[in-house]
């Protein structure tokens, strides 16, 4: 059985009517199935992206920066001495195609899950509990993202998708596909877009700048000097200071090397979540949330399954790439020929960072799905299949992996690799995510968080070896 053909098999094929619905993992049909029809569209695009958001996560775990994933403030400098070049075709390659993009296609398929778990339930007439089915799954989805934020990395993303999950997306399942389309764009492109502005600083910055420009002009025209002129030169001077690099800022960025995990976890107060995004962090929702709305329509009109023609991919693609590459490009030429001036960032970086996180997240997708429908690369395909079914505990293993080897463990390397070095610690990671996700699949139905994760669901043990078949 081909790949593609094997999408609409694992999705349309008759079930068990007392199976377990699954968000997660591989999927149970009436018989036996071999691995190779286990692959899915969605495992291997999954176990892409799960791949891939490492080689910018990576940047948190290993450097402490003055910008969000641009390598300047660290304690070896990225754009001068020997290694600048590279490490300058390291930054535009992972703009181009990994920054946003690989986060955006878990958003996709984030979506996309909500819509495989309940049209099974209620296609197996097991409608009346899906609901509750769907609450506790996210509930504990949630409070692994809480543990996983609060006592092993901050910058955890499973805490925003399970409180999108019970908050949001539930209701929304029932609308047609244009409509979660139309609706999901006009969420992640407005208020989506607001809300990076405002986390990664942009808007703000904006703002005050023109503020203290139009000062600066009545000052020069003979205008006395105002109170609010002079809290607006001294908010400035605050930001500009905060986004200077000096010794004193490198060595404050590195001081959490010195303190022990106790105390890491004593000073942040386990305050993963509001608390420690501050006031912008209701605003971090409507990004994710309108991309899991998009994913929603792209499963039920049939693009996530692959179901589609090569020429709707092939365009999909190609005005994807069109709007942000471009974007990316001219705004990183920019930025480094303004020595990475805040201003600058902001402007050709931040403030579009929703439009070119969507349009490339969804173009990166379309190409995967034409590799995938074209059969070509199955075998190769196979072992990112498996990191998909196990994402989840791929995700927490990689962060506790990074933890220990940059600050817990007694290397410490934080800071003290170079930026290109980082993508070879990343390659290292991928060949043991590949390896041991292939190989803990020959024996076990799921990965250990997943098999956690589906226990706690319905409140008890779940099947974790694989059934040997009768002979």
């Amino acid at each position: 059985m081909s790949l593609a053909a094997n999408v609409l098999y694992s999705l349309d094929r008759p079930v068990e009517t007392n199976a377990n619905e699954e968000l997660a993992g591989p999927r149970r049909m009436t018989a036996p199935v071999e691995r190779a029809d286990r692959i899915s569209s969605l495992d291997v695009i999954r176990g892409f992206a799960m791949m891939g958001i490492l080689l910018l996560n990576i940047d948190d775990f290993a450097l402490p920066e003055m910008f969000h994933d641009i390598p300047v403030g660290s304690p070896l400098p990225a754009f001068t001495g020997p290694h600048a070049l590279i490490n300058l075709v390291t930054l535009f390659i992972k703009w181009m195609f990994f920054e946003g993009k690989m986060r955006g296609i878990f958003e996709l398929l984030f979506g996309a899950g909500v819509i495989l778990l309940t049209d099974r339930a209620e296609r197996r007439g097991n409608g009346a509990v899906v609901a509750d089915i769907y609450l506790r799954r996210n509930m504990w989805l949630t409070f692994i993202g809480w543990v996983h934020g609060s006592f092993i990395w901050a910058g955890d993303i499973i805490f925003k998708y399970g409180l999108c999950g019970l908050l949001f997306l539930y209701p929304c399942r029932m609308l047609k596909p244009r409509a979660l389309i139309l609706a999901g764009s006009l969420l992640a492109l407005t208020l989506g877009s607001y809300g990076y502005m405002k986390v990664f600083g942009g808007f703000d910055d904006m703002v005050l700048a023109r503020q203290v420009a139009a000062s600066s002009s009545d000052r020069r025209e003979g205008q006395r000097l105002t109170p609010q002129d002079r809290k607006l030169q001294q908010q400035w001077k605050a930001v500009v200071d905060a986004n200077t690099v000096t010794p004193a800022s490198i060595d404050h960025s590195m001081s959490d090397l010195h303190e022990s995990y106790l105390q890491h976890l004593w000073n942040s107060g386990l305050s993963y979540g509001p608390k420690k995004a501050g006031s912008n962090w209701a605003f971090q929702f409507f990004g994710p949330l309108g991309v899991m709305l998009i994913g929603m329509g792209l499963l039920k009109n049939g693009f996530l399954t692959g179901e589609l023609s090569y020429g709707t991919y092939f365009a999909t693609a190609a005005i994807g790439f069109f709007i942000s590459l471009p974007i990316y490009v001219i705004g990183l030429l920019r930025s480094y020929a303004s020595g990475f001036d805040f201003l600058v960032l902001d402007r050709w970086i931040f403030i579009p960072y929703g439009l070119t996180q969507l349009t490339g997240a969804i173009a990166i997708t379309a190409v995967l799905l034409i590799i995938i429908k074209s059969g070509v690369f199955e075998r190769v395909l196979r072992p990112f299949a498996a990191v998909g079914q196990t994402a989840l505990s791929n995700y927490l293993f990689t962060s506790i992996t990074c933890q220990t080897v940059f600050v817990w463990g007694p290397w410490k390397l934080y800071g003290k690799l170079e930026y290109y070095q980082l993508t070879y610690f990343v390659l290292a990671v991928w060949v043991v995510n590949l390896t041991v996700s292939t190989l803990w699949l020959r024996l076990f139905e799921f990965g250990p968080i997943e098999w956690l994760w589906r226990s706690l669901t319905y409140w008890k043990p779940q099947p974790w070896l694989i059934a040997k078949k009768d002979t």
